[in-house]
C-alpha cells in the first residue's frame, strides 16, 4: 500500500507528471525502517520550454526530508526519459513497471503497452552486467561489509537472467527467488530490513563469489538464448514519438 503522504508529496511538484512510481529497496523488497523512499517519474515541459536554445529542467532533483518521509525524488523529462528508454537502459524500465505506483495517467498506461511490445531487448542484459559488477567491487572494499551492496548484486542478476527468458521486467528479489530458490538469499534480506547500513561481518567471501560468477554465467546463457529482438522495434519508436508530440502540443499539460 503506498503511504499516503507521498500522493501529497507528488502534488506541488513543478511540471505536471506523465508517472510517478517508487524504486529502490522497497522495489526490490527489503526496505528497512531507516530506508529512503526513491521517487522517480517522467515530467512534461510545456513547449515554450523546450524550443529555444537552452531547455532547463530536463532533470529534475530532490533530496529532503517532506512530510516526515526521506525522499530522493528524480524525474526527467518526457523526451529525455523516451530516450533513455531507446538506449536500454534498465533502471528508466524498472521504474516504468515499477507496481509501487503514486501517480499514473492514460498516457502512463500508454507508454507500459507500447514498451511491453517492443522495446526491450537481448541487449538490456549489458545494464545487468555492469550494475552487479559495481555492486559487488562496492562490497568488496567495504569494511565492515554491508549487506545492500552485496543483495543488490543478487538482485540485478535475477532480473536480468529473469528479463531474458521472459521479456518480463520484475526488480522484487522476494519474487525472482520464488523462481529461483537460493536457500541463503532469506536471511540476507531479513538482515537488510534490519537497517540500511546492516554489515555482514561472518560473510563467506568464497560461496558469495562463487554465486555471482555463477549467476554472471547465467546471465550470459540466458542473453545468448533469448529470443527478444536486438533492436526495439520501429513500431514501438513511432508510437513513442507520437506520444511525445500529443503530450508536448496537443494541451495535454493545460488539461491537467
Amino acid at each position: 500500500m503506498i503511504d499516503p503522504r507521498l500522493h501529497r508529496i507528488v502534488a506541488p511538484q513543478p511540471h505536471p507528471l506523465l508517472f510517478a512510481t517508487i524504486s529502490g529497496a522497497h522495489l526490490y523488497g527489503f526496505p528497512s525502517p531507516d530506508s529512503d523512499f526513491d521517487l522517480r517519474g517522467a515530467h512534461v515541459l510545456p513547449l515554450e520550454r523546450v524550443v529555444g536554445l537552452e531547455v532547463r529542467d530536463e532533470t529534475v532533483e530532490d533530496s529532503r526530508v517532506i512530510g516526515g518521509l526521506e525522499m530522493d525524488i528524480v524525474s526527467h523529462d518526457v523526451r529525455k526519459f523516451f530516450g533513455l528508454l531507446l538506449k536500454k537502459n534498465g533502471y528508466v524500465l524498472e521504474q516504468l513497471f515499477s507496481p509501487l505506483i503514486v501517480h499514473t495517467t492514460p498516457e502512463h498506461a500508454e507508454l507500459k503497452v507500447a514498451c511491453r511490445t517492443g522495446l526491450i531487448t537481448r541487449h538490456h542484459s549489458h545494464h545487468y552486467f555492469g550494475f552487479a559488477e559495481t555492486q559487488w567491487k562496492l562490497f568488496l572494499k567495504e569494511s565492515p561489509r554491508r549487506v545492500k551492496p552485496l543483495l543488490y548484486v543478487y538482485r540485478v542478476l535475477l532480473t536480468g537472467i529473469h528479463l531474458m527468458r521472459t521479456g518480463e521486467v520484475q526488480a522484487n528479489l522476494v519474487t525472482l527467488d520464488e523462481e529461483f530458490r537460493l536457500p541463503h538469499l532469506g536471511e540476507l534480506v531479513e538482515r537488510k530490513t534490519c537497517g540500511e547500513n546492516t554489515t555482514l561481518a561472518d560473510a563467506d567471501l568464497a560461496f558469495h563469489e562463487a554465486e555471482y560468477q555463477r549467476l554472471r554465467g547465467e546471465l550470459q546463457a540466458a542473453h545468448e538464448a533469448s529470443s527478444l529482438p536486438e533492436l526495439p522495434s520501429e513500431a514501438t519508436r513511432a508510437a513513442l514519438n507520437d506520444l511525445l508530440v500529443r503530450v508536448r502540443t496537443k494541451g495535454w499539460v493545460a488539461a491537467r
